[in-house]
């Protein structure tokens, strides 16, 4: 193996020579010959450019023998590639004590003596530069603005490098950044945060040491200011501390954090402690709440079931859920009501969904809804209309979030009779505020009987008699959900014919009207969302090309609570919500047995499905769509990230529309939507992704790094839970991609996608067989792969020969073609073909004598190889009716 690893190496082919190495070390116990493997290994990773592990193999070896030279010479190499030049010049002049006459080894000292020179040189030039870029920024009598912003993007340039980071942390730059933020300047405070963010990225001790200096009231205090931008770089610097406190080194060096070890969680509960702080602090911008709120979200839950530790989110819950609730709970307009924006009230649901999410047990659960119930009740008695009026918005919070807990809190004594009294108000707020309780409690199933035999006259009478369209919309989306219970079952109608038409005519004149809010328009788009189940209704809409580009407008605006209602609407209209064809046998069952059978409107068949996706894209959904997807606000949640994925889905279905998804932005946006969010959602996004891939030149429909972000969207669709539709097209979208260079084979293979394309080249179905014969064919080009097909015990060679003699053209021509590129890229795979089976020559012949050009194409270059590349194989061929074979068609002119 050692040998064959040497040869390997001296072929060039590096990686093949690793893996030779590393199979002879599993193999090898005596010391000398494993420090000779573990040298040899070093000089391949090299080659790779993996400078960690050479140096750790290097080490190895330097362990076993202190004077092995070659050793210590690759080390150094390693050490000064990565940027340890000291340790790099130790092992350099070992090398040169143990060979003085060695003139590499002088040469390489020396160069590597003038590098440290210049580094030495550079570092106390950055030294002089971070000092002068303070003083200018720092100089109150500076007036030249032009000279303070350069110096002050100097700085954040600096501090995205590790080295320069490193630098202006040993400056005493915290102390100067603190400085900055005291201004109390906009662009200085911009200028100091945005460079602690470089310091504190992919750094735990240095952003330890960064809060000791700044404290965390200090960065409390800056996320609540009311400059937005501020604001939101605060955030921005908090997540990278959160992220470095809670990671730890990100960056693959080395430095004094080996030896120490951090205890970070005390930092981060004070971050925490003050963030909850924050929410309840009338003091605080609503900007400020909301971006604490969004930090909350994305560092507390645990990012994944598979994590057992849930002890932040309990802590969360113990000191903070009564903070978070009086965010929830804000009635605006209200005496001594705290600052919000209009998404604050979603983001506080949002954030209290994922921490009833993220609990394991009932009694986690128990404790979370009688804290809930505490916090009602305390507003709801002895508060007079005030308080019922928080617990009212409390109970509307909740429903919007973790339900369960919403429920909860609506059972409690005199709260539904509240919301039900409230809606007859006079005062407009207090009606708001009632009305929206009452529809958000109108589509959870233990209220929506009261709801329907209490609320709908009175929704009725408040939508025909109220004078504010304010109160009018919301009693409408309340009608709206009632209406529409039954879903896309057109043989269930809760109103009169012709009722949801005219609610839905309102909802789009609404949403058309300029003159209204954006936050009341928002509301139409919640009727949509209910009222297009109805066929009829998405007609309608999707006719109205003003309506359309009215609901995409209100999608791009800040109001980013009026996403899972676009998506919903977008759904419908697009019929790309999960439905199955019912068995025929239970059909006839359930008529026997007088049960209700679920109808298909007319109007929902594929023809006028077709017509609405055309309509859709027409009036610019997919721009809308992919603004969407660009939202960084809690509202984009998981299962609002599933509704755009499956809307994208189906605005791909037809070849035809594929290249305008792609100019408008929708390939990029499909993306993020295929590596994050519910499974259903990854799955229709990498679907998505795989027929534009399928269909488009890929290099164009995802240009530069893009490409490679999506090899493994694509691959996920190869998994065995998918369905075999998926299946086939992320084998026929992978070809594609394998197909274009080498890099992208590689990143193919990373995801370790060759194993599963293998299996699905024994699948029945003969497309999927077809597919991942072809994606087989165009991976062959990889030498990982071409030395699979030599690997001791494997069939894949013979199933290759095997497949180009069988009936199925297209199958052949693939496996054909696959063993033409085995052959030509990999001579020694010739010797092997006549011992995988004894068939391989009628084989081959029968590719020469088929009418298939093509195929006879390839059985003349399998051949070729063969003859070129071993003299017992060549013996074979001429013994046999070959040569006959080869002059016959060698005289055919007709051919090429």
């Amino acid at each position: 193996l050692r040998e064959r690893g040497n040869a390997l190496f001296q072929a060039g082919d590096h990686a093949a020579a690793l893996a030779a190495y590393t199979q002879a070390l599993d193999l090898c116990d005596a010391r000398p010959e494993r420090a000779v493997l573990h040298r040899n290994r070093a000089a391949c990773y090299l080659k790779l450019e993996d400078y960690a592990k050479a140096e750790a193999d290097a080490s190895k070896a330097i362990e076993a023998d202190g004077r092995d030279v070659k050793a210590l010479f690759r080390r150094s190499q390693a050490l000064q590639k990565l940027g340890r030049l000291d340790q790099a010049v130790s092992d350099l002049q070992r090398c040169v004590s143990l060979e003085p006459k060695n003139k590499a080894f002088q040469e390489a000292l020396r160069a590597l003596g003038s590098s440290m020179h210049e580094k030495m040189k550079t570092m106390s030039c950055t030294d002089s530069k971070v000092e002068q870029m303070f003083q200018i920024l720092l100089d109150p009598e500076e007036k030249d603005a032009d000279k303070k912003q350069k110096a002050a993007q100097n700085l954040i340039v600096l501090a995205r490098e590790e080295a320069g980071a490193e630098k202006i942390f040993q400056s005493d730059g915290v102390r100067l950044l603190t400085r900055l933020l005291d201004t109390a300047k906009a662009d200085l405070m911009l200028a100091a945060l945005r460079t602690l963010v470089g310091l504190c990225s992919g750094h735990r001790s240095r952003t330890m040491a960064i809060l000791a200096e700044l404290g965390a009231p200090r960065l409390s205090a800056v996320l609540g200011v009311e400059h937005e931008q501020v604001s939101l770089a605060a955030c921005n610097l908090l997540h990278v501390m959160f992220d470095s406190l809670k990671e730890g080194l990100q960056k693959d060096f080395r430095g004094k954090e080996d030896a120490v070890v951090l205890d970070s969680s005390k930092d981060l509960k004070l971050l925490i402690k003050h963030l909850l702080e924050l929410l309840a602090l009338e003091g605080a911008s609503a900007h400020g709440r909301d971006n604490a709120l969004n930090l909350l979200i994305k560092v507390v839950p645990r990012k994944s079931p598979k994590e057992t530790n849930n002890s932040m989110s309990l802590w969360v819950i113990d000191q903070g859920l009564k903070k978070i609730l009086e965010v929830g709970s804000t009635v605006c307009g209200t005496p001594g009501s705290l600052p919000v924006t209009e998404n604050s009230r979603m983001s506080a649901s949002v954030l209290l969904s994922k921490l009833y999410d993220d609990l394991k047990c009932d009694a986690e659960r128990e404790n979370f809804h009688h804290l809930c119930e505490d916090y009602v009740r305390s507003w709801f008695e002895g508060h007079e209309l005030a308080g019922k009026l928080r617990a009212i918005q409390t109970v509307s919070c909740l429903l919007q979030g973790p339900s369960d807990a919403g429920n909860r809190v609506l059972e409690l004594e005199g709260i539904m009779d509240s919301v039900l009294s409230l809606c007859a108000s006079v005062s407009e707020a207090h009606q708001l505020v009632a009305v929206e309780a009452l529809i958000h409690a109108a589509d959870k199933a233990k209220r929506a009987s009261f709801i329907t035999a209490n609320g709908v006259s009175l929704l009725k009478e408040i939508y025909k008699h109220s004078e504010r369209d304010s109160i009018r919309i919301r009693a409408l989306v309340g009608l709206c959900k009632l209406g529409s219970a039954g879903g896309t079952d057109f043989s269930m109608k809760q109103f009169a014919e012709g009722s949801t038409m005219k609610l839905a005519k309102q909802c789009r004149k609404w949403l058309c009207n300029e003159t209204i809010d954006a936050g009341t328009r928002r509301w139409a788009v919640e009727g949509l969302a209910y009222l297009t189940f109805d066929a009829d209704v998405k007609e309608e809409f999707v006719e109205d090309k003003a309506a359309m580009q009215a609901m995409f407008h209100l999608a791009k605006s800040e109001d980013r609570s009026v996403l899972y209602a676009v998506a919903s609407t977008l759904v419908n209209c697009t019929n790309s919500y999960d439905h199955e064809e019912p068995d025929p046998q239970m059909l006839e069952l359930a008529k026997y047995a007088k049960q209700h059978i679920p109808e298909q409107h007319p109007k929902d068949k594929p023809d006028f499905v077709k017509r609405r996706v055309r309509k859709l894209l027409a009036a610019g959904v997919v721009s809308a769509l992919a603004c969407m997807v660009k939202s960084e606000n809690p509202a984009l949640t998981n299962s609002c990230r599933e509704l755009i994925s499956r809307v994208f889905l189906a605005l791909v279905e037809e070849a035809e529309d594929r290249g305008g998804v792609v100019a408008q932005g929708g390939g990029k946006a499909l993306i993020p939507l295929s590596l994050e969010g519910t499974e259903v959602g990854q799955t229709k996004a990498a679907q998505a992704l795989a027929k534009i891939t399928i269909t488009s030149n890929p290099e164009m429909a995802f240009p530069g790094e893009r490409i490679y972000e999506v090899v493994r969207p694509l691959v996920s669709l190869l998994h065995l839970q998918r369905t075999g539709l998926e299946n086939f097209e992320g084998l026929m979208a992978l070809t594609n991609l394998a197909g274009i260079s080498e890099r992208l084979r590689q990143k193919i293979l990373k995801e370790k996608a060759v194993p599963m394309i293998e299996g699905y080249m024994f699948e029945e179905h003969e497309l999927i067989r077809l597919a991942a014969t072809e994606c087989m064919c165009n991976m062959a080009m990889s030498k990982e792969v071409q030395e699979l097909f030599l690997a001791e015990g494997s069939d894949r060679l013979k199933l290759m020969v095997l497949y180009s003699g069988e009936e199925d053209e297209k199958l052949r021509r693939a496996a054909s073609g696959t063993l033409a590129m085995l052959t030509a890229l990999h001579p020694p795979i010739c010797k092997r073909i006549p011992q995988v089976t004894v068939h391989w020559l009628e084989i081959l012949q029968a590719l020469l004598l088929s009418p298939s050009v093509d195929l006879q194409h390839r059985g003349a270059v399998v051949v070729m190889n063969m003859m070129a590349a071993e003299r017992e194989v060549a013996e074979q061929l001429m013994a046999s009716e070959m040569l006959e074979i080869l002059s016959v068609l060698a005289k055919e002119k007709d051919k090429p």
